[in-house]
C-alpha cells in the first residue's frame, strides 16, 4: 500500500496520517457496502481504490467526504453531490428523513402536531432531486408519516405554499437554490403553530439529535414504504389563483375608473430568465392570470437543468449571471428584465440605464426591498382606508439589509422589525405585511407564503413598473420620489478573504477587544454585540455600530465561508432627490475608506501577533 504524502498536514501534524486515513478507508469501506446507490457505491470504491494506490486527490477527497457529518441546521442540509456522510446522497438523504420523522412523530405524540403527522415534499430541476424526494418519501411514509408528494420539480415557494395549503405537518425541499450546478440541499418546514416557516432553534438541534441516532442503523434496514400520495396538479392551481387573487386585490385603481388596475393598458417589454430553474412555467402562469404583460423568455435558460450550462454560478447576484437575460432584453428593447434563481425563491430586476455597457442596470436588494415594502404600505393603508381602520401590520428586513424600510413603517403608523438573517426570522414577525432581505429575497405576501417568494414578488414588481410606465416613468424615478419622500439610504458591503471561518471568528473577536470610537471624523454613538442574551432571536455573532450621522456599520463571519462581511449604510435628507443620493455616496466612500483602515490596523496587529492576514474586496 502507497498511501499519499500530498503535504497537507494531518492530525498529528505530519503529511496525511497513515492511521486517519486508515480509519477513513475503514469507514468509506463500511459505507460502500450499506450505500443503497450502486452508482455512489461504485464511486466509493474507486476512491478507495485510489487512496490505497498513492492518489493525493482522491485521499483528499476520501478524507473530507468521511471526515464528518453533513451538519444540519435551521437550514436543513446543504452540500456537494458525492458519496460519504458529508456529502448529499442518497444515504444522507434516508437518514435525515428517518431523523425528521422521528421527531415529527415525538412532536405529534406531545400534543404539537396533528396525529398521525403529515408532510408534504417538493423538489426542484437539480441533478439527483427527484431521486432525493421519492427516498425522502418512502422513509418518511415507512415511518408512519403520511406523505404527500408534489408531482413535478416545482419551485421553492410552491412547497412553502403547500404546507399551509395542506394542513400538513411539515414539509421538506429538495434544492439547493442558487448554489454551484454541484450541490443539492434539504430544507425543512414546520406547519401546525409554526405556520410554514423554515425551523429555528432549538427544531434544528433536536431533528439533528434524532438523525445522529438513525444513522447508527444500517439504511438499508430503515422502513419504507411507496403508499406515499403522489398529489395532482391542484397545489400550482391554488397557488396561482390565490397568488393572482392577492396581487389582483392589491393593486391600485385610477378614482375615475374603478375595477380597472392603474396601467392596464399600458404596454411593456419584459425579458426573463429562470436561471436553468423552475420557476418558468409557473410563474408565467401567474402573470397571466393577474393580467400583466407577458414576457420573452431567455430561451437558453428557461428549461430546468441541473448542469447549468451558461452559467458558472447560478445566482443572479453573480457577475455575468444575467449576460444572456441582457443579450435578450437588447434584442427586444426591454422596459425591465426579471430574473429568478433556479428554484424562484429570489428575484432580481434590471432596468435599462444609459451608464452601462450592457445597456441595462441591476437593482440592488436594498433598493428593490424599498419599491416593494414602500407598495406594501401603500396596500395596507388602502386596506385600511376601505375597512375604516388605522393602518396595522410590521415591516420587517433582516439587519444587514438597508434601514431604509424603517422610514417608510414610520410615514404609514406601522412597526417594524429588524431581524436576523434568514426568512426563517423574517416570517415569523408578528404581523408581518411585508419582508425583505438585501440577497435578493421579498415575501409580499405571507398570507400565502411564509418564505421569501421571487414569483409573487416578480409580478408586483412587473405591475409596480407597469404603473409607472402609464405615467412616462420608470423604478429608477420611483426611487428617486423615495429618497425625497423618505430620505436617501446608500448600502455597501466590503468582504475580507480569510485563509479559515475560525480566522473570520478570531478578526471579529479582535474587534470586540478594540472596538472602533469613530469611524474617520464621524463617532459611535452606540454599539451592540449580538452575541450578548436578549439582543436578538438568539446570540449571535454581529456588531452593530450606529454613527453619530445616522450612518450604520455592521460587522458579521460568514457562516457557511472563510469570510468576515462589513455592511455599511449611509443617509441623507438635505436637499433635492440628486442631491441626496450625491451627500449619502459620497458618505458612504468615506466610511468604507475608514472602516478600511480600521480593520488594516487590527489585521496589522494580528499579523504582529502571529496571525494569517486577508484580502478585502
Amino acid at each position: 500500500m502507497a498511501l499519499p504524502d500530498d503535504g497537507k498536514p494531518g492530525n498529528d501534524g505530519s503529511a496525511h496520517s497513515e492511521e486517519t486515513l486508515l480509519e477513513r478507508i475503514t469507514e468509506a469501506s463500511a459505507w460502500a457496502e450499506h450505500d443503497i446507490d450502486p452508482d455512489a457505491q461504485a464511486e466509493t470504491r474507486r476512491l478507495i481504490t485510489s487512496t490505497l494506490d498513492g492518489d493525493a486527490q482522491a485521499a483528499a477527497e476520501l478524507s473530507d467526504a468521511f471526515g464528518g457529518r453533513l451538519a444540519f441546521g435551521t437550514a436543513g442540509l446543504r452540500g456537494r453531490i458525492g458519496p460519504g456522510p458529508r456529502r448529499m446522497n442518497r444515504v444522507v438523504v434516508s437518514q435525515t428523513s428517518a431523523g425528521f420523522a422521528a421527531y415529527l412523530l415525538e412532536r405529534a405524540a406531545s400534543g404539537r402536531a396533528s396525529t398521525p403527522p403529515s408532510i408534504v415534499i417538493g423538489y426542484d430541476g437539480r441533478v439527483g432531486s427527484a431521486v432525493f424526494a421519492r427516498d425522502a418519501a418512502e422513509v418518511m411514509e415507512g415511518a408512519g408519516v403520511r406523505v404527500f408528494l408534489l408531482p413535478d420539480a416545482g419551485p421553492t415557494p410552491l412547497t412553502a405554499f403547500a404546507v399551509r395549503h395542506l394542513g400538513v405537518s411539515a414539509g421538506v425541499m429538495i434544492t439547493a437554490s442558487h448554489n454551484p450546478p454541484r450541490d443539492n440541499g434539504y430544507k425543512v418546514y414546520l406547519g401546525d403553530d409554526d405556520a410554514g416557516s423554515q425551523i429555528v432553534p432549538p427544531a434544528d438541534a433536536e431533528i439533528a439529535a434524532r438523525i445522529e441516532r438513525v444513522a447508527q442503523t444500517p439504511v438499508a434496514q430503515l422502513p419504507r414504504s411507496t403508499e406515499y400520495t403522489v398529489l395532482g396538479r391542484g397545489v400550482a392551481d391554488a397557488y396561482v389563483s390565490e397568488t393572482a387573487a392577492a396581487l389582483l386585490g392589491g393593486l391600485p385603481q385610477p378614482p375615475e375608473t374603478p375595477g380597472v388596475a392603474l396601467g392596464a393598458g399600458t404596454g411593456l417589454r419584459i425579458a426573463y430568465t429562470a436561471m436553468h430553474g423552475v420557476g418558468s412555467d409557473i410563474a408565467q402562469r401567474v402573470f397571466a392570470s393577474t393580467g400583466l404583460p407577458s414576457v420573452v423568455p431567455v430561451r437558453e435558460q428557461d428549461r430546468p437543468d441541473g448542469a447549468f450550462p451558461t452559467v458558472a454560478f447560478p445566482n443572479p447576484e453573480e457577475p455575468g449571471a444575467l449576460d444572456l437575460a441582457f443579450r435578450t432584453a437588447r434584442g427586444i428593447e426591454a422596459d425591465l428584465v426579471v430574473a429568478h434563481d433556479p428554484d424562484a425563491d429570489r428575484l432580481a430586476i434590471a432596468l435599462p440605464h444609459p451608464d452601462e455597457p450592457s445597456g441595462y442596470r441591476r437593482l440592488t436588494g436594498n433598493e428593490l426591498g424599498l419599491l416593494l415594502g414602500w407598495r406594501a404600505a401603500e396596500r395596507e393603508r388602502a386596506r385600511a382606508a376601505l375597512a375604516g381602520t388605522a393602518p396595522s401590520g410590521a415591516l420587517a428586513c433582516t439587519i444587514v439589509s438597508s434601514p431604509a424600510l424603517r422610514a417608510v413603517a414610520r410615514e404609514y403608523g406601522l412597526d417594524y422589525a429588524e431581524t436576523l438573517s434568514g426568512f426563517k426570522w423574517v416570517s415569523r414577525v408578528p404581523g408581518l405585511v411585508f419582508g425583505f432581505e438585501e440577497a435578493l429575497g421579498y415575501l409580499t405576501h405571507p398570507g400565502i407564503v411564509r418564505d421569501k417568494d421571487g414569483i409573487s414578488a416578480s409580478a408586483d414588481a412587473i405591475a409596480m413598473a407597469r404603473e409607472a410606465a402609464s405615467e412616462g416613468r420608470t423604478l429608477w424615478d420611483l426611487l428617486d420620489d423615495a429618497s425625497e419622500r423618505f430620505g436617501h439610504f446608500a448600502s455597501g458591503q466590503i468582504t475580507l478573504r480569510l485563509p479559515s471561518m475560525a480566522a473570520a471568528s478570531a478578526l471579529a473577536a479582535r474587534v470586540r477587544q478594540d472596538p472602533p470610537r469613530a469611524f474617520g471624523d464621524v463617532e459611535v454613538a452606540s454599539a451592540q454585540d449580538l452575541l450578548t442574551p436578549g439582543l436578538a432571536e438568539v446570540p449571535a455573532d454581529v456588531l452593530r455600530y450606529d454613527l453619530s450621522d445616522g450612518s450604520r456599520v455592521m460587522i458579521r463571519p460568514s457562516g457557511t465561508e472563510p469570510k468576515l462581511k462589513i455592511y455599511l449604510d449611509t443617509f441623507s435628507d438635505t436637499g433635492s432627490a440628486r442631491k441626496r443620493r450625491r451627500t449619502a455616496g459620497r458618505a458612504l466612500s468615506t466610511l468604507e475608506r475608514t472602516v478600511r483602515d480600521y480593520l488594516d490596523r487590527l489585521q496589522a496587529g494580528a499579523s504582529e501577533a502571529g496571525a494569517p492576514g486577508a484580502g478585502a474586496s
